[in-house]
């Protein structure tokens, strides 16, 4: 099999040959897998406390032949040893936080994570007496100094959401592997296509693949993927924890994937062309896409990354009011706070964060940010439908 992403897409993870000789491979919508007579089930313990992962499923806790596949695709497409799936992105992120650290513990994390990954490390992990730091995307200096002897993980997010800030990941290796902590990395929004995090040495790659790698709405997974060393404690705490994928949102995944590398160039083409036009119009004050020169992090991007992705974050010129009167002109994309999906969606993202100026304001996200997702339609009608909204509102 050819180790590009397009063909990996289609074909990694999953058996050439497949039950009841389906193209596609089944939903195994089972909770229970049962056994032949004792003498196999004393083989599969004998097998499985010898040590690694069990040799066949026993329960749908532990491991469904569905989840197995997609695992198997996100691994390569990862470039990584294994991966697991999990119920959710913050599922993977929870999970691998409760598996990796201890009572004691510090974690130093970058400014501008998913607010909820935020909101887990600032209401949750101190209750198990575990300490975060949280230092700017841009500062390595202070990053590298916030590091103390009981740190035992570096998370960050590339990019950022909203801002779409990159992290200099080669650095970011460079500090953690002096001290010996080890490195996460959210990389949702950049995707195996456009960013391949393993390869510059960090230790796990975390997605929300209801996202861009699942593709169309319509699922909740996560994963998490590194080496087998690493996940086989990830993978202890999955199983007691219970937060497992379903076989059926697996099996959509597994389907969505196979489109991953042709919806992510379109995405990546209408980002950058959105972008463009947007930073040209005069009623737009800002534009955040990692793509543009204007844009902070645009040469760590241009190194590190094969394509700049399919979020554009812009700030219109007027108040909360103007701009949401922006975002229902709109006629192509949906409202809403999610992205990765086929369809654009858009959204004035402090809305989400609260109705309260302080709450919102403490938050950095300005009233006037519109975050626009873009899907795959035609970059030219997604473009006209900008123009004709800002005119409106000019």
């Amino acid at each position: 099999m050819g180790d590009r992403c397009s063909t990996q897409a289609v074909h990694a993870g999953e058996e050439r040959r497949k039950p009841y000789g389906a193209l596609t491979t089944p939903i195994v919508q089972s909770s229970t897998y049962t056994f032949e007579d004792t003498a196999e089930i004393v083989e599969f313990v004998r097998r499985k406390e010898a040590g690694g992962r069990p040799p066949r499923d026993e329960y749908g806790r532990y491991s469904n032949p569905t989840q197995s596949a997609v695992e198997g695709k996100i691994a390569a497409l990862e470039g990584g040893e294994q991966a697991l799936l999990f119920s959710s992105g913050m599922a993977a992120i929870t999970t691998t936080m409760f598996a990796l650290l201890s009572g004691g513990d510090h974690v130093v994390m970058v400014s501008g994570v998913y607010r909820r990954t935020a909101d887990f490390s600032h209401l949750f992990l101190p209750r198990w007496g575990i300490e975060t730091t949280f230092v700017p995307i841009d500062d390595l200096e202070a990053l590298a100094a916030a590091i103390r002897p009981t740190t035992r993980l570096v998370f960050t997010e590339t990019p950022t959401n909203p801002y779409l800030r990159v992290m200099d990941l080669a650095r970011l290796v460079e500090i953690a592997r002096k001290r010996g902590v080890l490195t996460a990395i959210d990389s949702t929004f950049a995707t195996p296509v456009n960013l391949r995090p393993l390869e510059y040495g960090l230790d796990l790659v975390l997605h929300s693949a209801t996202k861009y790698l699942g593709g169309h709405n319509d699922l909740l997974a996560g994963a998490v993927v590194g080496s087998r060393q690493l996940l086989a404690r990830i993978e202890e705490a999955r199983g007691v924890l219970g937060a497992v994928s379903s076989p059926h949102d697996a099996y959509l995944l597994l389907r969505g994937m196979k489109t991953l590398d042709l919806r992510v160039h379109r995405q990546n083409e209408n980002g950058l062309r959105v972008a463009r036009f947007l930073e040209g119009h005069p009623a737009i004050q800002r534009v955040y896409y990692p793509g543009l020169p204007s844009h902070p992090d645009y040469e760590i991007a241009r190194r590190q990354m094969s394509g700049f992705g399919g979020v554009v974050s812009f700030e219109i010129e007027g108040d909360m009011e103007k701009t949401g009167r922006f975002v229902d002109r709109l006629r192509l994309p949906y409202i809403g706070p999610t992205l990765g999906g086929v369809e654009s969606i858009a959204q004035q993202q402090a809305l989400f964060v609260s109705l309260d100026p302080t709450r919102r304001q403490a938050s950095g996200i300005a009233d006037n940010l519109v975050r626009y997702a873009l899907g795959i339609e035609d970059a030219d009608d997604l473009i006209a439908d900008l123009s004709q909204a800002l005119e409106e509102i000019r």
